[in-house]
């Protein structure tokens, strides 16, 4: 089984970069977040076409959450079992259950789990706090209704980097949002809770990100973050036998998202495919000399 991650930047614009990569890469299971849909403008067709089934948890123009699966979709919650609501203020960004950003089905023998955590914005504002409360919801919400003796993976945007070899210059980031202790205290939580990033099984290399910023040639330079992850439950954790991010569909057209899919092998290999970092290394190295 091959499950990705894939945080699209509106599923309407990236539709047919999202086809090239089912192509691609052939995933069994595909997070998807951002989608920026309303789930009666979901393209469950256009997935079905391609051999998925769709579960969409939307709001419209913000967020929006889904997972597609060629392995069955079964018990579908999302918004942690709640409806959304907004926040007495009705200030969006500031009521962690208000916006569309978890979704989680069976597909298989795994518990899939596709989130998309709050910016957070500025270090102290309403939003960081909206941000650590949603992770505080999100931990609940496992300890109520997940095991963590049974195959889980949760996987997306989380919007932390988990340590300074996640991002491309920690002293870029000092004081910033995604690197702050209270956020990554917040992801070390889930980490404890059961999960294990499995990324980092096979790749305890830095410099490898899965986003980067759209201006100043920020992916040229690869200087990104690794915000976008898998984290998976024991029992599957030693079931992965491979890990990567796709930096070739951070690229060329159509018009790709500023992130770049997230995938794991699960039991058996996927479909080989070139994911474009041996051959930007030196390339990458090159322009910083300069």
């Amino acid at each position: 089984m091959r499950i990705a991650t894939w945080n699209v930047n509106s599923l309407k614009a990236r539709l047919d970069k999202v086809r090239w990569w089912l192509e691609r890469a052939r995933p069994d299971v595909l997070l998807l977040q951002e989608t920026k849909l309303a789930d009666a403008d979901a393209p469950a067709a256009a997935f079905r076409d391609a051999g998925y089934e769709l579960a969409h948890h939307g709001e419209g123009r913000w967020n929006g959450v889904a997972i597609a699966s060629r392995c069955g979709l079964g018990d579908v919650v999302s918004n942690f079992g709640e409806p959304l609501k907004r926040s007495a203020a009705g200030e969006s960004g500031v009521e962690p259950t208000a916006e569309a950003r978890m979704i989680a089905a069976l597909c298989g023998d795994v518990l899939a789990v596709s989130v998309y955590a709050p910016n957070g914005r500025t270090v102290g504002s309403p939003f960081y706090a909206a941000k650590l409360a949603w992770f505080g919801k999100l931990e609940r919400w496992l300890a109520q209704s997940a095991r963590a003796d049974a195959p889980l993976v949760l996987g997306g945007d989380l919007n932390v980097a988990p340590a300074d070899a996640d991002v491309w210059d920690p002293a870029a980031f000092g004081g910033s949002t995604h690197v702050s202790p209270a956020e990554r205290e917040a992801l070390a939580r889930l980490c404890r809770w059961g999960l294990v990033d499995a990324y980092r099984l096979r790749h305890p290399e830095p410099g490898r990100y899965t986003w980067w910023d759209y201006r100043g040639g920020a992916f040229h330079m690869n200087e990104g973050m690794r915000i976008d992850h898998l984290l998976v439950t024991v029992p599957l954790a030693g079931r992965v036998l491979s890990a990567e991010i796709d930096r070739e569909a951070r690229k060329g057209k159509p018009i790709p998202s500023d992130h770049a899919p997230l995938f794991i092998d699960v039991d058996t290999p996927g479909l080989a495919l070139d994911a474009g970092w041996a051959s930007a290394d030196a390339r990458i190295a090159a322009r910083r000399r300069r």
